[in-house]
């Protein structure tokens, strides 16, 4: 599941972030309220949105979220218990709302419930030509047959396989894959992406490499 979180404390952030990604989910982040505002469109399957944001704060978030007609699942957060606040959160739109703080596990839980909802149990199944991903086991299949991957070598291939042709750029993979984790080193993306062409040379797209720009998945 992509997922993005708007959180502008950075050791509740990297917390966050590193425990969701450890679960599978594709992360991308941002601590200020204008900039995710930006970002923001129909290709996230959740949004997690702190209420205190500078310059634009959550729930003026929650409502551009909502005035563009976007339906994404929006999971707000608060250090504030009134119930004041969880109503206007409610009433603009979010679907569910959590105080902290909070345990982690029933973050996750909070997550796996919201993933029911979207129906993304039963369409978890990210489809590219002959290659299929369940973004839920993390298992990957070419004309039905397993493709044995490591964890981020799958998010990256979920990150390329959801919009082929889109060009991604070096940073933005190495932020999307490692958030504030270390990278293990400066190529750690070429690596990646020449195992992946290994592993799934049976596959009917190409990862493609664009000298300056970055990595483009291109449907044969």
């Amino acid at each position: 599941m992509r997922i993005m979180l708007v959180e502008d404390t950075a050791d509740v952030a990297e917390a966050i972030a590193t425990q969701l990604r450890k679960l599978g989910h594709a992360l991308d982040c941002e601590s200020d309220g204008a900039a995710a505002a930006a970002r923001i469109g129909d290709d996230y399957d959740l949004l997690i949105l702190d209420v205190m944001l500078p310059h634009v704060d959550g729930f003026e978030l929650l409502k551009r979220v909502r005035e563009r007609g976007l339906s994404t699942r929006v999971l707000m957060l608060t250090a504030c218990a009134e119930i004041e606040e969880r109503v206007r959160a409610l009433d603009l739109g979010a679907d569910d709302y959590l105080t902290k703080p909070f345990d982690f596990r029933e973050l996750e839980a909070r997550v796996r419930a919201l993933m029911r909802r979207t129906g993304q149990d039963a369409t978890n199944r990210l489809t590219c030509a002959n290659l299929s991903l369940d973004r839920k086991s993390r298992g990957v299949e070419i004309d039905g047959q397993p493709i044995e991957l490591t964890r981020r070598e799958v998010t990256l291939l979920e990150i390329l396989a959801a919009r082929p042709g889109r060009i991604f750029g070096k940073d933005e993979l190495m932020d999307r894959l490692y958030g504030d984790e270390p990278a293990p080193n400066a190529n750690a993306i070429e690596q990646y992406v020449a195992r992946l062409r290994k592993k799934l040379a049976a596959a009917q797209f190409q990862i493609r490499t664009l000298r300056g720009l970055g990595y483009q998945l291109v449907l044969s």
